[in-house]
């Protein structure tokens, strides 16, 4: 992966303005696409399988007038008036009529009506109006509310106050206020402390920005498709701009520090790419599959924030290894610290080392180290005491007591709880099957008793049945409002109370309704917390193992993460449920958490805690590797990471942070959750016991059993396998126009090796290379690509294997020239040439390959006759392969190959000719049929025959692979004659 990463941060640098352009079309392209469709964000709490969601399902089949959303207009009558005056009879009367007449309204019900039930206070002061809709709350148009809610003038021309609440009225709409934008410009403060030099602090913002309108365009132009909560693209807002900053703060700081060691800067911007980006990308991905792991979940509006979030870190990944070395290719030497800057010195404290602290994180991670066993203590404590208030937690649903304070569905919450008790705000539906009942009516009177007996019950609506007599409901109002646990225990012993009702009038019974539908949301989220915990925990165990090839490294990053994202949910739980600090963030009414945030949260923090965990350990892998000294390499690792592990903490809390003052009432905790536990993983975690650990553990922290090493495969986020392909490529340019060239190449299989082999091929040379078969065929895939070395180094056309294998296999032809046993009885030579032609030539000239296969073999039948004579047999496009004579069929077959117009081309004789002079003619028709700058590999079994070929016109080189059949024999020269 690095090196791809390297070639495509290389690309992008050379192409900069291409690179520019494609993500400029994309951006306006995508965002600009995603506001004309027009979409809206839909708050959509449901969830399939649950009994509310079944039962609501039904309800929607067979009575559509009670499934729809619904609303409240909550009227307040002047002082000294009555809601039951006449007056306020007939202003009622005349507002009920005009709502029904609004497009969308399925039925209003007065609060007078026999079916209103307590509509109406017990001072007569207030009165609610029931406004049912004739679809679920995702179908309800705005032009619809807007209209609901411009009948108000009719009751306040009469004095009165009216307000409208319900599900449908929450606010839904996102935007950036200007604390979000404090939060971009801390961000900048920050990147120019780090980088002094505003070029560079501007390109991780601008990169970002871009990242980030592209994953907003796209998650707005799915709203006009599917239901998106408002809280998706805040989400993908809050985590793509903090994670796209920080993948390019990781990739310009190693850019800027290799500029400062002298560097080329397109040289430092490809390796900078190449070794960053490998971890960058590594991280991304990490937090992309915690995100997608909410899928799993099985509710659906958690799994849109998911996906959409796990959409906007792709979209900065691809951002910062592509956009950003175009910036840097703009930028060319200017990013260059000056010689005796901050910068120039801090890059140089980066490589030397030395014994005298130079740097804030010298002097932290010694202090650190010094007393590893208290700082262990001391972080374990303290996230520990911050992590008690967890034990409370309390999740559940938003409903519209978390809505701002002063909007009309808030105040239509409290008017409604002040009036007539908090659970009028929330009633449950008892959906009653009584298909299989002959005694409706006092059934359900019946069933209506039993409910009120129970407890936490405020008042039971009469259950009227549906007009096709299979369904009834019944409506029961909780005293306790509808995020409390009493409203959760209330519906728990209905459920409970369910069997013994069915058994006694054989009417199945089902709690449903928006409140029910909220509480199963909670229940099931609350039971796949742990699952989703120990398959998060499990996943960064194995992925890390896989980076650092250790046991214990992974243990303890997992077990830091457990400890950070448990005391991000004690402050949270602290603010939001028990009111601590309320009032200074702006939170106007504590209560039970959103029940999607604690899942949320630990699908979010373990993918950044991973980066951090990546970039500073990363490093110190690297230097143990080097040196074998455990804690010199803990010291040097964390030195060279912890300013940019620093920066890009700071930047994440400040932007996370930014969204908690004036959020809206879903985003506030997140924010505040993500903010708090990315200060505490990165600050306490992976900047305090993380060193304090590793320094305990000493070497054992890198041991890792043999077997499991052989197993899990090795990710080379450091860029070792690069560092060796820069090597590698500087070597195969230094060879010049050498066409092949091998250094002490071992070549073989896990069974048998070849080699070792050393050999120098000019372009145009002729390499008759005698072996076993085996043998040809072990050397000939290593040469061609099609297999990697077991040691040493090699090159073809100054690319060299195994970093360009697939470069080198587009320079090599191979072709097995073998007897009449081995090749196809049915396929014409034609059509095997024709073949070959169109898989090689260019799309806008396949239509000439049957032209070019004619061409190819008139000449090989000139060439036939003037070595062979009048003898040779002539080859046709009919002739088939099994009826032409062995020297002629080999010609055949090489033609084939030669066809390709590979700089290179291997033709193995699996059978010897049954003569020498056969072999040395076609030897000679194949070095005449090539182009002059065509080199050719002839393999052959028979040594003998390659000495007395005579003069091919070509440099011709002589390799015996017979000498070379067992490891460790003499290296084989190739021998020019």
């Amino acid at each position: 992966m690095a090196t791809l990463l390297y070639r495509l941060g290389r690309f992008s640098y050379r192409h900069a303005w291409r690179v520019i352009a494609v993500w400029a079309v994309l951006l306006l392209g995508i965002l600009g696409g995603g506001f004309a469709l027009g979409g809206q964000t839909q708050e959509s709490f449901a969830i399939p399988g649950t009994e509310s969601q079944n039962a609501l399902d039904r309800l929607e089949a067979v009575f559509p007038s009670v499934a729809g959303a619904s609303a409240s207009v909550v009227l307040v009558a002047p002082d000294g008036e009555s809601v039951t005056d006449d007056s306020s009879k007939a202003m009622i009367d005349d507002l009920v009529t005009e709502i029904e007449g609004i497009p969308g309204v399925d039925s209003v019900v007065s609060p007078f009506s026999e079916y209103a039930g307590e509509a109406v206070t017990d001072d007569e002061h207030m009165a609610i109006v029931r406004v049912q809709f004739d679809g679920p709350s995702t179908e309800v148009t705005d032009e619809t509310l807007d209209e609901l809610k411009a009948t108000a003038p009719i009751a306040e021309d009469a004095g009165y106050r009216i307000e409208f609440g319900g599900q449908v009225f929450q606010d839904t709409s996102f935007g950036i206020t200007i604390t979000e934008v404090f939060g971009v410009v801390f961000a900048g403060i920050v990147l120019f402390i780090t980088f002094g030099s505003l070029l560079a602090a501007g390109m991780p913002l601008l990169s970002a920005l871009v990242g980030v309108g592209i994953a907003i365009g796209g998650i707005t132009a799915y709203t006009a498709f599917a239901t998106v909560s408002s809280t998706a693209p805040l989400l993908a807002l809050m985590i793509g701009l903090a994670v796209g900053i920080d993948y390019a703060l990781f990739i310009l700081s190693r850019h800027r520090n290799q500029l400062a060691n002298g560097e080329d800067p397109e040289e430092s911007a490809a390796m900078a790419v190449g070794t960053a980006g490998s971890a960058v990308v590594f991280a991304g991905v990490t937090v992309i599959i915690a995100l997608l792991g909410l899928l799993v979940v099985g509710i659906p509006f958690l799994s849109v924030m998911g996906v959409g979030a796990a959409f906007a870190v792709l979209v900065a990944i691809g951002v910062a290894v592509t956009l950003l070395p175009a910036l840097l290719g703009l930028a060319k030497g200017r990013l260059i610290p000056k010689e005796g800057s901050r910068a120039w010195k801090r890059a140089q404290v980066s490589t030397d080392g030395g014994d005298k602290p130079r740097s804030m994180g010298q002097h932290w991670v010694r202090g650190v180290m010094k007393r590893p066993v208290l700082a262990t203590l001391g972080v374990v404590a303290l996230l520990g005491t911050l992590a008690i208030p967890a034990l409370s937690l309390d999740l559940n649903v938003p409903d519209g007591g978390s809505e701002p304070t002063g909007s009309t569905q808030r105040e239509a919450y409290d008017l409604i709880s002040d009036g007539f008790g908090p659970g009028y705000n929330g009633p449950l539906i008892v959906a009653v099957d009584i298909t299989q009942t002959t005694d409706i009516l006092d059934d359900l009177d019946a069933i209506r008793g039993k409910l009120e007996k129970l407890d936490d019950v405020a008042y039971v609506q009469q259950g009227f049945p549906d007009e096709g007599l299979d369904t009834a409901i019944i409506q029961v109002t909780p005293e306790s409002a509808p995020d409390s646990a009493e409203t959760k225990a209330l519906v728990q012993s209905i459920r409970d109370l369910a069997p013994e009702i069915e058994d006694e009038f054989d009417t199945p019974i089902s709690v449903t309704g928006t409140t029910a539908v909220a509480i199963d949301i909670s229940n099931r989220l609350t039971n796949a917390l742990l699952p989703f915990a120990l398959v998060v925990v499990g996943l960064s165990i194995v992925l890390l193992m896989m980076v650092f090839r250790s046991v214990l490294v992974p243990i303890k990053a997992a077990l830091g993460f457990l400890l950070s994202v448990v005391a991000s949910f004690g402050v949270v739980v602290a603010i939001f449920q028990w009111g601590w600090l309320a009032e200074l963030l702006h939170v106007d009414n504590p209560g039970p958490i959103l029940s999607f945030l604690p899942i949320l949260l630990m699908a979010v923090l373990f993918g950044l805690a991973m980066d951090y965990e990546v970039f500073l350990v990363s490093g110190m892998r690297e230097e143990f590797v080097h040196t074998g000294d455990a804690r010199h390499s803990v010291e040097k690792g964390f030195s060279g990471a912890a300013r940019v592990v620093t920066a890009a903490a700071l930047i994440m809390f400040f932007v996370f942070f930014a969204f908690v003052p004036e959020g809206s009432g879903m985003i506030k905790p997140i924010a505040l959750g993500l903010a708090a536990g990315i200060a505490f993983d990165a600050f306490l975690v992976r900047m305090t016991l993380v060193p304090a650990l590793m320094t305990l553990f000493g070497r054992a922290a890198w041991w890792m059993p043999t077997w499991l090493g052989r197993l899990l495969p090795n990710v080379d986020i450091e860029g070792e396998q690069l560092r060796e392909h820069r090597h590698a490529v500087d070597w195969a340019r230094s060879e010049g126009d050498i066409a092949l060239s091998a250094e002490y190449l071992v070549a073989g299989s896990p069974d048998r090796e070849v080699g070792p082999l050393s050999l120098s091929v000019p372009r145009g040379a002729v390499v008759l290379a005698s072996g076993d078969v085996v043998d040809r065929r072990l050397v000939a895939a290593t040469l061609s690509g099609r297999l990697d070395p077991v040691s040493g180094r090699a090159q073809v056309g100054g690319h060299p294997l195994p970093s360009e294998a697939a470069r080198v296999r587009s320079l090599v032809a191979l072709a097995d020239v073998g007897g009449a046993q081995r090749v196809e009885h049915v396929v014409s030579l034609g059509e095997l040439l024709v073949e070959r032609l169109e898989m090689t030539l260019p799309w806008y000239r396949v239509f000439r390959a049957r032209r070019r296969a004619r061409l190819w073999l008139e000449r090989a039948n000139d060439v036939l006759r003037e070595v062979v004579g009048r003898d040779a047999v002539p080859l046709r496009l009919d002739s088939t392969l099994v009826e032409l004579p062995q020297l002629e069929r080999a010609v055949a077959l090489s033609v084939v190959a030669l066809a390709e117009r590979t700089p290179v081309v291997m033709l193995d004789q699996l059978d010897p000719f049954g003569d020498a002079d056969h072999e040395a003619a076609f030897a000679t028709i194949v070095a005449r049929l090539a182009p002059a700058t065509t080199t050719l590999v002839l393999g052959t079994p028979v040594p003998a025959r390659v000495t007395d070929l005579g003069d091919l016109g070509r440099p011709i080189l002589d390799v015996d692979l017979y000498s070379l059949s067992q490891a460790g024999s003499p290296s084989q020269e190739g021998l020019l004659r």
